[in-house]
């Protein structure tokens, strides 16, 4: 008998300490601590539909002139447009596509005070996988097409939001600042200048702002959904053109021998839907 009452209290002390631990956890905030998280989505290029090339026919590094034939007409008069071309020939372009991108991030969320307010930071590194392209068309006729896409990007964001009523549910906004290796591409019909591309691939800086939510299916496993602006800078591609086997007639050489053209967008920016899954712990 002496045992039991020795044990029993001990039984009481150990029960209540575990029921402490589990009502800790339970009114512990369901935003608070680490996390990591992969997303996937749709990303599409920002409107682009007035992008076209710059040309610097008399190589000052100014780029604005126009490239114009021994007669004094315009040579690119066709026009341009965004996306690759549809024929050899006639103007007209098919449209950039969505593409499907990826990202994995870790992070950080703390709940301020007893309130609904969340705040967070978080480093992605993502694959847009996304392109754009833009095309020039000549009178000769002739189809030059630049090329660009995000291989690579690491990304740093805060997020504040609002977790309402038992917390479970957080709606936040977003942004920071990335860095991206952009590669580009040059294509064209002509056969007879040359082409020097410059700046193939390189690396540049941007921001990115947007927004989401997510909701906790239990402690530590979420989804969610999210939209993200993001625009890199992208100034430093030049396709040089030289005289190949073009006679000394030719538009892109009369003035100063060659010309370097380059696009007129000097920013990539893009529109992305993600779904989000989280892991917390």
């Amino acid at each position: 008998m002496a045992l039991i009452k020795h044990v029993s209290p001990a039984i009481g002390v150990t029960a209540l300490l575990i029921s402490s631990s589990a009502f800790a956890q339970e009114d512990e905030p369901y935003f608070n601590g680490p996390y990591i998280s992969g997303a996937i989505g749709l990303e599409s290029a920002a409107d682009s539909r007035n992008d076209s090339i710059l040309f610097d026919t008399d190589q000052d590094g100014t780029f604005g002139d126009t490239v114009t034939t021994a007669a004094g007409a315009d040579a690119f008069s066709p026009g341009f447009c965004d996306g690759s071309p549809v024929a050899v020939g006639a103007a007209g372009c098919r449209g950039n596509r969505q593409n499907e991108g990826y990202a994995l991030r870790i992070g950080y969320d703390r709940q301020l005070g007893k309130g609904p307010l969340v705040a967070g930071i978080l480093v992605e590194g993502a694959r847009p996988g996304l392109e754009e392209f833009t095309t020039g068309f000549s009178t000769t006729p002739a189809t030059y097409t630049f090329g660009r896409e995000i291989d690579w990007a690491v990304n740093g964001r805060a997020r504040l939001g609002i977790a309402p009523g038992d917390g479970r549910g957080l709606f936040y906004a977003t942004g920071g600042v990335g860095y991206a290796r952009i590669d580009h591409s040059f294509s064209t019909s002509n056969g007879a200048n040359s082409f020097t591309p410059d700046n193939v691939r390189d690396w540049q800086f941007g921001w990115q702002a947007g927004g989401g939510a997510e909701l906790m299916l239990t402690r530590n496993l979420g989804v969610g959904l999210e939209y993200l602006y993001s625009s890199y800078n992208d100034d430093d591609y030049n396709v040089a053109v030289g005289p190949g086997t073009a006679p000394a007639t030719n538009p892109f050489l009369l003035e100063s021998g060659g010309t370097d053209m380059r696009l007129s967008n000097d920013r990539f920016d893009y529109h992305a839907l993600r779904a989000t899954v989280n892991l917390r712990f």
